[in-house]
């Protein structure tokens, strides 16, 4: 699996996991304790840029979620 499918592949992780939980990218953004904008939310979950590791975990607290299941990648 190749760097572009893993990106990809967290994104949707993420887009499923808000959408499941009825939020929308700014309700996330708000639920972020930091600096982050809809922007970079909407560029993480197309795959189109690599998240550093600190971001995902700020999302996944964000989400309530394990950072575990966004990073899933089966």
């Amino acid at each position: 699996m190749n760097k572009s499918e893993v990106l990809k592949i967290i994104g949707l992780n993420i887009k499923r996991i808000r959408q499941e939980k009825g939020l929308t990218q700014v309700d996330l953004v708000g639920k972020i304790e930091a600096q982050i904008d809809t922007t970079n939310i909407s560029r993480i979950e197309k795959g189109r840029t690599n998240a550093t590791i600190h971001t995902l975990f700020r999302i996944s607290q964000a989400l309530e979620v394990p950072l575990s299941e966004i990073c899933k990648v089966d």
